[in-house]
């Protein structure tokens, strides 16, 4: 009969390790990191709406600031047509 020895490791753990670390590395810079920059934006935007600027909400209606109070933006989207949304429902100004 024969006896097949063990297999020993060969190499240092690093070596053992480095197709994690540079997956880590690949998924960070392609998918988190562009996600954080692109929140960044999108919070930079919210907090700088004012009165007067035209919007389009995350459902697709698009209208103008006629209101803010804190959290909460009331917009005309239409003659004597207000409705009012929270400042997390706008996707994008016009």
């Amino acid at each position: 009969m024969v006896f097949l020895a063990a297999a020993e490791p060969t190499g240092n753990v690093l070596t053992l390790f480095m197709p994690f670390i540079i997956m880590l590395a690949v998924f960070y810079l392609f998918l988190i990191r562009p996600q954080q920059k692109q929140q960044k934006e999108r919070q930079g935007m919210l907090s700088a709406l004012k009165k007067g600027d035209k919007v389009v909400t995350v459902g697709g209606i698009h209208g103008e600031i006629i209101g803010i109070k804190e959290d909460l933006l009331t917009l005309k989207i239409a003659d004597r047509v207000e409705i009012r949304i929270a400042r997390s429902g706008i996707a994008r100004q016009e």
